[in-house]
């Protein structure tokens, strides 16, 4: 902790002067060194009171505002973070951004957002432009996929990335050589599957996402592993694969209503997907659950208002992006990369009953 013992009483700039307020005249009114404002307003917790409070004060009534790329060029790395999802206005990505910008906001940073919309060289593009601007830490929320030579071209510029210094963390697949927060989407769709086993079900269809989607795959392993475990042959659930989003369920959910649905109990791989299942079975005469139960995967908030309510394996969105902004900004840079496994919950609700 810096205390100084000493300094100059504080003492205001002239009135009337012209042009942006320096460092130096912040310094200067609070009565401090050079060195000691610009630890306090770099955001450093170095600096004791009441010097501390002196600085920020002195700053407010001069009303002056940092140099952020002379910042970035005197510590290396800027006050922003990067955080980079599929769709911003996904749920699922809304409420992970939710809890990385509650702890970034907390250390005074700013979050600069970005989408992907499922174009993998706008991926690559945004961690090279984070790397350019000198961006403290990267977050990467965009679902893995099995293309080995992009991910081996993503892993080459987080490797650039952290060498300059930055630091990165991923929601979804440990695979890029990163520090990792992993939800348990395998597992709790084994246990989603065995709970509606339980609930009298035994012919099951799954709406998925492309084969190639990571998140996705997973989910569908896990479902048939559950079924297995509840002596059903996981080979013969029906999966139709399509839009890892809303208007892929209701596609999904058409084709199995032209097919005379096949089964008494459907399961999206997200819950946006079972939300355009639930809208098209409606737009078919198909009642939920009467005549096929519904669930779905990731437990988002808009699940609260639908009719009826959803049942659907639940994750702590706000939390996994929190713990993400925690190991970007707060694990020793020098560390190994850390992984943080996060449980999955299933919770039933209306959408889910005894098959007629």
């Amino acid at each position: 902790m810096i205390t100084e013992s000493e300094g100059a009483p504080p003492r205001r700039v002239r009135a009337g002067r012209t042009g942006p307020v320096l460092l130096s005249e912040v310094a200067a009114a609070a009565g401090v060194s050079l060195a000691t404002a610009s630890r306090v307003l770099s955001g450093s917790r170095s600096v004791g009171e009441p010097y501390r409070g002196r600085v920020l004060a002195a700053a407010r009534e001069l009303q002056y505002t940092p140099n952020a790329q002379a910042q970035a060029v005197a510590t290396g790395a800027s006050n922003v973070v990067g955080l980079l999802v599929h769709d911003v206005l996904d749920p699922y990505s809304a409420s992970i951004a939710g809890g990385v910008l509650r702890h970034v906001e907390e250390r005074d940073l700013v979050v600069f957002l970005a989408s992907t919309h499922s174009d993998q060289e706008r991926e690559l593009e945004f961690v090279a432009r984070m790397r350019s601007h000198r961006a403290r830490a990267l977050i990467l929320c965009a679902s893995r996929t099995t293309d080995r030579a992009h991910n081996e071209r993503l892993v080459r510029e987080l490797q650039g990335y952290t060498a300059a210094g930055g630091r990165a963390a991923v929601i979804s697949q440990n695979r890029l050589g990163t520090h990792a927060v992993v939800p348990q989407n395998r597992a709790g769709a084994r246990l989603l599957a065995r709970e509606l086993c339980r609930l009298g079900h035994r012919r099951f269809a799954v709406l998925a996402g492309p084969p190639s989607l990571l998140t996705s795959r997973d989910r569908v392993i896990g479902f048939r592993e559950g079924l297995i475990d509840e002596g059903l042959d996981g080979d013969a659930v029906q999966v139709l694969h399509g839009d890892f989003r809303r208007e892929g369920g209701a596609e999904l959910a058409a084709r199995l209503v032209a097919e005379g649905l096949p089964a008494t109990c459907v399961f999206a791989a997200n819950d946006v997907m079972a939300l355009g299942a639930l809208a098209a079975f409606r737009k078919a005469g198909v009642r939920v659950p009467e005549d096929v139960s519904l669930a779905g995967f990731d437990g988002i908030s808009t699940l609260r208002d639908v009719v009826p309510s959803l049942t659907s394996v639940r994750l702590p969105l706000e939390e996994m992006g929190a713990r993400a902004a925690q190991l970007a900004l707060d694990t020793d840079p020098d560390a190994p990369s850390r992984t943080v496994e996060v449980h999955a919950e299933v919770v039933l609700r209306d959408s889910t009953r005894l098959p007629a």
